[in-house]
């Protein structure tokens, strides 16, 4: 069994070394591990230092394109280059090289598809209130949207078997921490957690400089993804919200009607009925987002099948420029 450790990276000379020295060289059970640093328009020396430490392999990336499209990035190579595992980490060193072995433990005994570690150990301790407060709420809404019980959901140490890695299709360009989840949710993929201990904090994140844009971009990321994989759910329940509204609006209407004959409150009649049209019309978008989604699912199957013909083809990397050791056309997967 093979394992590919990731590691996406943008700016992270500092600790990139510190990272791949904490990594573990050998498990029990896995024949081999290889690391793969994805480099996502890094302007220091991230791309030199990776090599000086012997990863195995560096995809660089044309400029910076973001971290959900640099994890795609990685989970691509990964599987072309014969991935059975899959364990994606931060560059920063937030996570701990030790946990890999109990990350990937459920995946090897064949009891989960995909595992996240939820950063609930003392490395934890130095957050900011707003940054547990954004983590905590963040995590409830995705186990809402997704009907998981992740307890950290923007956590991005993750292991990931091969289907679950040819599953995932990330559109977002923000992050891709909820909508996997929210993804593997709607997938049926077998999704477990478990606490993992963290490092302190070594910088500031680097996907947003403000707490209200991160709060801002992962809700609309979450609407997002809801609405692509629950678009009838969404829909009709917002369509029956402003449907209720509009009922207790004419209702309320009515009562002034028949009590005292409805004068001076002609403006409830007229809202009653705007909110009764717009949500009707709000639950037909609903039917049509659903037919909507049904295409897209058979998109991914299509997607997912072709990845798998690109794998017995010995397809090479695309998309990215896979620098390193192998540069050649990667082998297929070995079979069992």
């Amino acid at each position: 069994m093979k394992l590919i450790i990731q590691i996406p990276c943008h700016n992270e000379a500092q600790t990139l070394a510190t990272t791949l020295a904490d990594l573990p060289r050998t498990l029990p059970g896995i024949e081999r591990i290889e690391t793969l640093v994805v480099d996502d328009g890094s302007t220091d020396d991230t791309v030199a230092i990776a090599h000086a430490c012997g990863v195995d392999h560096v995809v660089r990336l044309t400029g910076r394109q973001g971290l959900a499209r640099a994890f795609m990035a990685g989970l691509d190579a990964c599987v072309k280059l014969g991935a059975d595992l899959i364990v994606n980490t931060d560059g920063d060193h937030q996570y701990q090289g030790s946990e890999v072995a109990p990350l990937i433990a459920p995946i090897v005994a064949g009891k989960a598809d995909m595992v996240v570690g939820a950063r609930m150990g003392a490395g934890t301790a130095d957050w900011r209130p707003t940054k547990r407060l954004l983590q905590k709420l963040g995590s409830w809404v995705v186990r809402q949207a997704a009907g998981t019980d992740l307890p950290d959901a923007t956590s991005g140490f993750r292991a990931f078997n091969r289907e679950a890695a040819l599953s995932l299709v990330v559109v977002s360009d923000f992050t891709y921490t909820l909508e996997t989840i929210i993804q593997a949710g709607s997938k049926n993929l077998r999704l477990a957690h478990l606490p993992v201990a963290t490092n302190p904090e070594t910088r500031p994140s680097r996907l947003f400089s403000r707490t209200s844009q991160y709060v801002l971009r992962s809700a609309a990321t979450i609407i997002r993804i809801y609405a692509m994989y629950q678009p009838l759910r969404l829909f009709v329940t917002l369509g029956l919200l402003l449907a209720g509204a509009g009922l207790a609006v004419g209702l309320r209407f009515m009562w002034f009607y028949v009590t005292t004959g409805g004068g001076g409150h002609v403006q409830s009649l007229i809202l009653a009925a705007v909110l009764s049209i717009v949500g009707f019309q709000v639950i037909m978008m609903g039917l049509v987002a659903d037919l909507i989604a049904g295409n897209r699912r058979i998109s991914e199957d299509v997607l997912y099948r072709v990845k798998q013909l690109e794998l017995g083809l010995a397809v090479p990397v695309a998309r990215a420029r896979l620098v390193g050791p192998q540069t050649a056309p990667v082998a297929p997967p070995r079979e069992g």
